[in-house]
């Protein structure tokens, strides 16, 4: 006769859940306020989630690491910090629903409760080291990213959606395919359970095995970052949504990536399987590169922003192979500066918007409606211009110490030709920056066509003036944020 398992509630340590428990019914509550008083103004939905957020920080926050619910949730130092950042970057975005009236998707209490619903996901994927769960929440997440995509109500956004969609379901199959070939080897989901099989050896076959399954696991996360090959989803998916919420497709989804991709592929690293650790090297190197390089020849401000996107992806994915508690850090450092600079810049392409294409017709975002910023919204230059710089790594400005210590990690593990390869690219890199700054200080307005009108809301301004705050200021907290990001990753054993 079989003896039943007994798990008692103490046991199961439900608190790990909490984060997550508080934005689902938090974005339900959003839908039931919504089914009982409907037509409500958007701004009492705006309060609502930047609330929800703020709960969710502060339980994040307050709960002890350990393993919960049948061991299915992990709560360590590198779910802690992913999730700070991820609701730190929510908390930044959401307010830009109130900057203007032309964009309807932000008047639905549907938009906001999605919002939620995918914080929830992103949170579920980042404290879970259960392949199966991983899943759960990359799917939960990217359904309803699908259609805040598609809410944006235009033929661009319809597009991007479904593209989206498509490579979305694409990574799902190679994730999904990836996760039964080593389940089928390791006879385990567990990443703990599955380090331990892949430490104590097996046969030739096995390996190949093993290594297949992280090949197509890669694959899976090279579509969810953007990285070579796989990235010509991107500028057009970016593109078609509106720039906030590009600027913070650029960001969080991949924080929440990166989280998974480091605690899967820093067994392999750890376990010195060079086959996949080469690989991871050479995406990111060809990743940064060429993504530059295609950010070079590019029209609209707002796709070179994308493939900017790309590259510091590719930039960062380079921490992985390097498989140091050093590098480790440097991913959450680096995404933690560039966070603000880039939702900044994206923002002020949000208030810079006009009704028709009076300056391309292709693009919404020329260089040419840049022109001349300097003269018609000075301070709106110059905020643009300290984002361009952080972005291409100037000092004292906030990426550059991301991007220091990130390459010094690299020079530690005593990869040297990568760390030149680094710096080979913020170079190239700097001069599309610099080009966007040319024109708004040295260029003419054009005078043949409509003014652009620039939004400059309350709001708005709050975000923006936190964005520059941190993107300046970063000097002066860098050495505090590195300090803890470092020790939450030496906790978890990264």
């Amino acid at each position: 006769m079989v003896t039943p398992i007994q798990v008692t509630l103490g046991e199961l340590n439900l608190p790990l859940l909490a984060p997550m428990l508080i934005a689902i019914f938090g974005g339900l509550g959003i839908l039931v306020i919504d089914l009982i008083k409907s037509n409500l103004h958007k701004s009492l939905y705006v309060m609502l989630s930047l609330m929800i957020f703020g709960a969710d920080l502060f339980t994040v926050l307050g709960t002890v690491q350990g393993r919960g619910f049948f061991d299915l949730m992990l709560f360590d130092g590198l779910s802690i910090v992913s999730q700070i950042l991820i609701l730190i970057a929510s908390m930044l975005f959401i307010p830009l629903a109130l900057t203007s009236k032309r964009f309807h998707e932000f008047s639905y209490p549907e938009f906001f409760a999605l919002f939620v619903f995918m914080v929830a996901g992103l949170q579920f994927m980042v404290t879970t080291d259960n392949l199966i769960l991983i899943f759960v929440g990359i799917e939960t997440s990217s359904l309803a990213l699908y259609a805040l995509i598609a809410m944006h109500n235009r033929s661009h956004s319809f597009e991007a959606a479904v593209k989206y969609f498509t490579m979305g379901a694409v990574a799902a199959g190679f994730y999904a395919m990836g996760s039964a070939a080593i389940y089928a080897t390791t006879g385990s989901v567990e990443l703990w359970q599955i380090s331990e099989a892949l430490s104590l050896g097996g046969g030739n076959a096995n390996m190949l095995l093993i290594t297949g399954g992280a090949v197509l696991i890669l694959v899976a996360f090279a579509f969810k970052l953007s990285l070579f090959p796989f990235h010509t989803w991107a500028p057009d998916v970016y593109e078609g949504a509106s720039a906030p919420l590009a600027g913070y497709m650029s960001i969080v989804p991949k924080v929440a990536a990166f989280t998974v991709a480091l605690r899967i592929f820093s067994i392999y690293i750890d376990l010195g399987i060079e086959s996949v650790q080469s690989i991871i090297l050479i995406l990111s190197v060809v990743t940064m590169t060429l993504a530059n390089i295609m950010a070079l020849v590019q029209q609209d401000v707002k796709r070179m922003l994308a493939y900017s996107s790309i590259s510091h992806a590719g930039f960062v994915m380079a921490a992985i192979a390097i498989g140091t508690t050093k590098a480790s850090t440097a991913i959450f450092v680096y995404y933690a500066l560039f966070m603000f600079t880039n939702l900044g810049a994206f923002t002020m392409l949000w208030i810079s918007r006009h009704k028709v294409k009076a300056f391309s017709d292709r693009f919404d975002h020329p260089y040419e409606k840049f022109a001349g910023m300097i003269k018609i919204v000075p301070m709106g230059a110059v905020v643009m211009a300290l984002f361009m710089l952080s972005l291409a790594g100037v000092p004292p400005f906030s990426v550059f110490w991301g991007k220091l210590y990130l390459m010094s990690s690299a020079v530690d593990a005593g990869y040297i030709k990568l760390a030149i390869i680094m710096g080979l690219n913020s170079a190239i890199a700097a001069y599309y920056y610099l080009k966007l700054i040319v024109f708004m200080f040295l260029r003419e307005p054009i005078k043949s066509v409509h003014i652009v009108h620039y939004n400059i809301s309350r709001p708005l301004m709050v975000v923006i003036g936190i964005a520059v705050f941190a993107t300046v200021g970063s000097v002066f907290f860098f050495d505090k944020l590195l300090t803890f990001v470092y020790a939450m990753m030496s906790v978890s054993g990264f």
